[in-house]
């Protein structure tokens, strides 16, 4: 594991997030931009809305979305960071997410994915980990930036451990522990974030004007083969899909 990766991944399984600079290119980032509005021109907001807006593709609807996924290197730039036994598959939906400002507001309590609804044999929708790719430049806080809650994937997995795993099931919007002060995520365009499934979480507001640059990112629920068999495992066991680092 190179330095810089180490350094990283050691910094991830600590607080539970990273921002790993410069994955993309300009002329990536471009391709993203343009595939993100043709999706957003193709299903809009609704008139004069602000804040945050959604969409879910699916890549296997979606070629444009698969291509770029398969050409943008995210696969390999986060492989370092999983046990190296664990295979990858590209992700099945991608979430384009643009925050519209002004929307004046800070989060209140944090969230984890996946529990609202579940999946449809009732398993909470855990994965092994959240992929942001920042497609504007989101160095400047309150411009609709991610807020986490550092280290809580680990304090929640001592929680479950306490009281089971399925315990997971009825903890929305977030299981009953101490939070640390939450943190926004800043990084360069361009930057790949990744988040623990576990760790709180939620969408912060942008405190622009209205003929500011709206924030896009791009995020990914990437699960590693066999996860859905052992998620038991892996919510209280929270490093047990990463590779330790040297």
């Amino acid at each position: 594991m190179e330095t810089t990766t180490r350094s990283l991944s050691k910094e991830f399984q600590r607080d539970g997030y990273c921002v790993l600079p410069d994955v993309l290119t300009a002329e990536q980032v471009d391709h993203w931009r343009s595939t993100l509005a043709r999706h957003v021109t193709a299903q809009p907001p609704e008139s004069g809305r602000t804040g945050p807006y959604f969409l879910w593709p699916a890549l296997a609807d979606h070629a444009d979305l698969r291509a770029l996924y398969e050409e943008s290197g995210i696969n390999s730039a986060v492989r370092p960071f999983l046990r190296p036994d664990l295979a990858l598959p590209d992700p099945e939906v991608a979430q384009l997410a643009i925050t519209l400002p002004p929307h004046p507001r800070h989060p209140g309590a944090p969230h984890i994915d996946g529990l609202t609804p579940t999946e449809d044999d009732g398993r909470p929708g855990t994965f092994t980990v959240l992929a942001g790719l920042l497609l504007t430049d989101q160095r400047q806080r309150d411009r609709g930036n991610l807020w986490v809650w550092p280290g809580t994937h680990l304090s929640t997995a001592a929680w479950l451990r306490r009281h089971g795993a399925d315990a997971l099931r009825d903890a929305a919007p977030y299981p009953p522990v101490d939070l640390p002060a939450p943190l926004q995520v800043t990084g360069a365009v361009g930057s790949l974030v990744l988040v623990h499934y576990l760790l709180a979480h939620n969408i912060g507001g942008h405190f622009g004007t209205a003929d500011d640059e709206r924030r896009e990112t791009v995020y990914f629920r990437l699960r590693t083969v066999g996860h859905r068999e052992r998620w038991r495992a892996a919510v209280t066991d929270p490093l047990s899909e990463f590779a330790l680092p040297d």
